[in-house]
């Protein structure tokens, strides 16, 4: 790795001062910075105030010898990741053992060949280098990482108040107005309009709340609810959308089941849902039904969607659920879609400790399911 030997600077120690002379003029003609000191103990005080990117030190030596330098300089945290060169007449397997037990980085024995040294201090340095840059990379990375989830943090707020505006208003006016009212064409026009809407607004939810869990800052709040009522509530929210394509939305489940109970993060099971719900509208063909179902299975509950669309070929099967196979596609009437949703919804349930899948047949249509583990109060199950 190349690098300029000028911004490294190099602590020479040697209680020999014409090893010193000769060591600091070999590198000196390197470019590299060098200082010096002539005892153990100079040495301790040369690393804390000239801050070394590389000690070449000498084992013996009168007084604290080099192995006593690198114990003390290794044992203080300001000083530990300083790589140490052990220059010594001391070659034997039991001294080169102890060096590198007391965290040596290298050796070189005396006499040293100028060539050899060389290689040795350019390769720690360059070792030196390349942390360096991959630590400022890093840095890069986590700044770039954390502006990016603020620009869609900010984007999504800002645009889902507005959007929520439009939505509500689309969805009155559906409400109250008949084809005949103002034209087919017009109905349609403002049918399609409201899709759209669902569909950003839909995006932009899950853009939000993807980003939140991704930064971190959305929690699991476990609680125990009643599935059934959440569900049939999101159905209901989901019913003029569903109309919109003249698609029937029916939720299926045990005549004998009332209630069911679970523990889990209530907001984030209504989004699940939610999604299923409309990635199902989307890609199913008007004048169908999805069934929306709820069974208790052993210690778990568990939901699925099922509908009877185009299905997903098998090469977009095996991306559906990784972010890094991400998988999209368009709806029957061309909606477009992200893939997050999906993604999210993974993210959610397995917060939540449960199990997402789903099984899909091209031209037959596809099912998402997710398990719950159900809350300790059983007495809700009525039968």
């Amino acid at each position: 790795m190349n690098f300029n030997p000028s911004e490294y600077k190099i602590l020479i120690v040697d209680d020999v001062s014409t090893n010193i002379l000769l060591l600091k003029v070999m590198l000196s003609n390197e470019k590299f910075n060098v200082v010096t000191a002539n005892s153990g103990l100079a040495a301790i005080e040369s690393v804390k105030t000239e801050h070394p990117d590389l000690i070449l030190l000498d084992v013996m030596m009168p007084g604290m010898n080099g192995f006593e330098v690198a114990r003390v300089l290794k044992s203080e945290e300001a000083t530990k990741d300083i790589p140490i060169i052990f220059i010594t007449a001391l070659n034997s397997p039991e001294d080169i053992v102890k060096g590198f037990k007391i965290g040596a980085n290298d050796f070189v024995s005396k006499p040293f060949n100028k060539d050899e040294l060389l290689i040795r201090v350019k390769h720690q340095l360059s070792l030196i280098a390349a942390k360096r840059t991959i630590l400022q990379k890093t840095e890069e990375l986590e700044l770039t990482i954390e502006a990016r989830d603020k620009l869609y943090s900010v984007i999504a707020h800002d645009l889902r108040s507005p959007m929520s505006s439009i939505k509500m208003v689309l969805n009155m006016l559906l409400l109250s107005i008949k084809p005949e009212t103002i034209g087919q064409e017009e109905f349609e026009m403002l049918s399609d309009c409201n899709q759209t809407i669902e569909d950003v607004f839909g995006l932009l939810d899950n853009l939000l709340r993807w980003t939140k869990t991704q930064v971190g800052r959305l929690h699991v709040a476990f609680q125990n609810f009643d599935v059934i009522a959440l569900t049939e509530g999101v159905k209901q929210v989901s019913t003029m959308v569903a109309k919109a394509k003249n698609i029937q939305l029916v939720l299926d489940k045990s005549d004998d089941l009332t209630t069911l109970n679970v523990c889990a993060d209530a907001d984030m099971v209504q989004t699940v849902l939610r999604n299923f719900i409309s990635n199902a509208i989307k890609f199913s063909e008007e004048g169908s039904s999805i069934i929306i179902r709820i069974k208790s299975e052993g210690e778990k509950a568990v939901l699925s969607v099922q509908d009877a669309g185009c299905g997903i070929p098998e090469e977009g099967q095996a991306k559906l659920l990784h972010t890094n196979t991400h998988f999209s596609t368009f709806g029957t009437k061309k909606e477009q879609g992200s893939g997050l949703g999906l993604l999210l919804c993974k993210d959610f349930v397995e917060k939540n400790n449960g199990e997402m899948w789903f099984e899909s047949t091209v031209g037959v249509g596809s099912t998402f399911y997710f398990s719950l583990a159900l809350a300790d109060d059983r007495s809700s199950l009525t039968k």
